[in-house]
């Protein structure tokens, strides 16, 4: 019928209510990355200076988040995201090579996704430490996820026959915090060596919980099939 109002699509600016509430919150996150890691860090950036690096005002910014520390959770979460789908790709990729193959694209894909943006390695090892007892659980919750991944990975690799058969939750966990404490280090400067030779003695320090010296001599080490 002509002149009859149509019914309200929720579309505004060729954009749906949900699409432009995910496009305020990626600016968001956009501004955080920068300011948390960079300058000035999580604890001297203020929802006025955040919210004005994202363009959007400070309602915008309430519509979205209760305070900064949710901020920095979502962007935490973000970052290590990004990693695990860096790895889960290599992993993907690199299925059908030797153990040694697997380990070392894993362990590269993860390297070089975290130290491409050096703003990532401050969100995941600097600015998350001490926020508050959230945000630390929520630190020891992603940390858990990749000790799991390594569990994972150790145990098929010795069903395979080619690892030792043993419980890896303990060397899984420190080596997670070999990784960590490394690819600080290396980011601030302290580690004379390139990336390549990070990701090199990670490898080996892996490899080396996989495969003790003495593993693979005699029976007990003997891989399934090996005469």
């Amino acid at each position: 019928m002509a002149g009859r109002l149509r019914a309200p699509t929720g579309r505004y600016g060729g954009k749906t209510a949900e699409e432009r509430q995910a496009e305020r919150r990626r600016r968001f996150l956009d501004a955080a990355l920068q300011l948390f890691g960079d300058s000035p860090g999580y604890r001297g950036t203020t929802v006025a200076a955040l919210s004005e690096a994202a363009g959007l005002s400070t309602r915008q910014f309430y519509e979205e988040f209760r305070t900064l520390e949710d901020v920095l959770a979502a962007l935490h979460l973000q970052v290590n995201d990004w990693a695990e789908e860096a790895v889960l790709t290599a992993f993907t990729a690199a299925q059908d090579l030797p153990l040694a193959g697997r380990v070392t694209a894993i362990f590269r894909a993860y390297a070089g996704n975290v130290t491409a943006d050096p703003r990532r390695i401050r969100i995941t090892f600097v600015e998350i430490i001490g926020v508050s007892p959230r945000l630390e659980e929520q630190r020891l919750a992603r940390r858990a996820r990749w000790v799991d991944l390594i569990c994972a990975e150790a145990t098929a690799a010795a069903e395979r026959g080619e690892a030792v058969t043993r419980d890896y939750r303990l060397p899984a966990a420190a080596f997670i915090g070999s990784v960590n404490g490394l690819l600080h280090d290396w980011s601030a400067g302290w580690v004379d060596a390139t990336l390549d030779e990070v990701v090199e003695e990670l490898v080996r320090q892996l490899l080396g919980i996989l495969r003790p010296v003495g593993w693979g001599t005699g029976d007990a080490g003997r891989a399934p099939g090996d005469a």
